[in-house]
């Protein structure tokens, strides 16, 4: 050990050593030992740092794969997190979207509707145009006629007033007195039917105006009452029969008279009693149904799950479709005493559940004209029953315009009638004047007529109190031959 001691000093060290000799090793070797013990210790006490910095990287090495595994685990959690996120963003995606399909068929409907009240105001412009054109083309008959018949009156009048004796005057008043009083009646009923039409035209824009805000109104306390009548069939029955004669109220139908409720029918086959009887123009009828089941429309709408929604709609469709069967099978139209079309309507208090009908099962409205029933909500079935009232309206015009027409043909016939009898009176005057002329010639003309023998009287001296016309005179002195009588002469020669 101490030759690897001695080995590992240097070179001026080791040739001190051996010239100083061994008096001198002895505190050599103890130098050499401190010196090495304090290097060894400095060694050790590396060591022993470096040792202390291996545990501490240990542990932290050991802290960091903790940290590792727990950072791992709230990885798990987080993805496990977003994947729970990812499945509730995709439920509320369907639900949006299912709200955004029913708002825009709610929105196509409201434009359909819309579109079919652009038609109905045009059909009835179109109507109002046309009467208004039939009136004014018996305005302006009226007036010509008037025309005609004060331009001839004045002409006869002008022509034969001299020669018209006081009875003949009160003949022709008698004549005149019942024309008169048909063209007084004609203008009392023209004037009658045109504020009568005005009336009309200024009830029906009001009837528009307030008929989308009676169709919201009435949607929204059905939607409330829907709710409330739940699980009630009695009184969801009563009240879709009292949401009906709202409905008819609202389109100005009259109880009794426009329409008759729960109308009794006895047959072979046993009792009918249809809900409502709608009276048609000509004797027609219109059958509306209203005992819709909304049971399982309410379970629907209440549904907190998926499966319970699904379940309700199904339901709800075979609950309207079995309805459309049932009312299809029962053919109003053939009960005695009901002429009906070959239609019924199905009446459905709530908008929203024929929709969601319709949108589970898009063919149920083809499925039920084939059944020849007719469904309609609030909405369509006042739009239909305006159309009713309408028609009435209109049967009620035209039924005036046939009285005007049958009032102007009896005018025009009375007027002709009068006519020829007026041409008759006046051949008849004519003749009388071509007798009166032709008797009164011979007074004056031909040899030895009646004047002239009267004036040769007054010169033989008859006193005579007054004089015969000089012009008269004049002429029986000529002692002229009528026309006729020369012609005659004329001719035998």
């Amino acid at each position: 050990m101490l030759w690897s001691m001695l080995s590992n000093t240097p070179a001026w060290f080791s040739l001190a050593l051996f010239a100083g000799g061994a008096a001198t090793l002895l505190p050599v070797v103890w130098v050499i030992r401190s010196t090495f013990k304090n290097q060894l210790n400095t060694q050790l006490a590396s060591e022993q740092v470096l040792r202390s910095q291996l545990s501490q990287a240990e542990q932290l090495a050991e802290q960091l794969r903790a940290q590792q595994l727990q950072s791992h685990g709230q990885q798990q959690q987080l993805q496990a997190r977003l994947a729970e996120r990812q499945r509730q963003a995709a439920e509320y995606q369907q639900l949006w979207q299912r709200e955004l399909d029913a708002k825009e068929e709610i929105q196509v409907h409201a434009h359909e509707l819309e579109v079919e009240m652009a038609n109905l105001q045009t059909l009835l412009e179109q109507k109002q145009l046309s009467f208004e054109q039939q009136l004014a083309q018996l305005e302006q008959a009226k007036v010509q006629l008037k025309e005609e018949f004060h331009n001839l009156a004045n002409q006869i009048f002008d022509e034969k007033s001299e020669r018209f004796s006081h009875q003949s005057k009160e003949k022709i008043q008698q004549l005149l007195q019942p024309v008169q009083g048909e063209l007084k009646g004609f203008r009392d009923k023209m004037e009658a039917i045109h504020s009568e039409e005005l009336k009309q035209r200024a009830s029906l824009k009001t009837e528009l105006l307030h008929l989308q805000a009676n169709n919201k109104a009435m949607t929204e306390q059905a939607d409330r009452l829907t709710t409330a009548l739940q699980g009630q069939k009695k009184a969801q029955g009563n009240w879709g029969e009292l949401m009906l004669e709202n409905v008819l109220d609202s389109a100005g139908l009259r109880p009794g008279y426009d329409y008759q409720r729960e109308v009794n029918f006895n047959t072979d086959e046993g009792k009918f009693r249809p809900d409502v009887v709608v009276y048609l123009p000509q004797s027609r009828h219109l059958v509306i149904d209203a005992k819709t089941s909304l049971n399982a429309y309410t379970r629907y709408i209440n549904a907190t799950t998926d499966s319970e929604a699904n379940q309700a709609i199904v339901a709800h469709t075979e609950a309207i479709t079995a309805r459309i069967k049932e009312l299809g099978s029962k053919s109003y139209e053939r009960l005695p005493g009901l002429n009906s079309p070959e239609v019924v309507i199905m009446f459905i208090p709530v908008e929203s559940a024929f929709v969601e009908a319709v949108k589970h099962k898009p063919t149920l409205y083809q499925e039920a004209l084939q059944n020849n029933v007719l469904v309609a909500t609030p909405t369509t079935l006042l739009t239909s029953l305006n159309i009713v009232k309408q028609l009435w309206r209109f049967e009620e015009q035209s039924k005036h315009t046939r009285e005007l027409a049958l009032r102007a043909e009896k005018f025009y016939n009375k007027l002709n009638s009068f006519l020829h009898s007026m041409e008759g009176v006046g051949k008849q005057l004519d003749k009388a004047k071509e007798s009166y002329e032709r008797a009164f010639s011979q007074l004056y003309m031909g040899k030895g007529n009646l004047i002239k023998q009267a004036s040769e009287f007054k010169e033989l001296g008859v006193a005579v109190v007054k004089e015969l016309p000089e012009e008269l005179e004049e002429k029986a002195k000529l002692e002229l031959e009528p026309v006729s009588q020369l012609g005659n002469h004329d001719s035998s020669k």
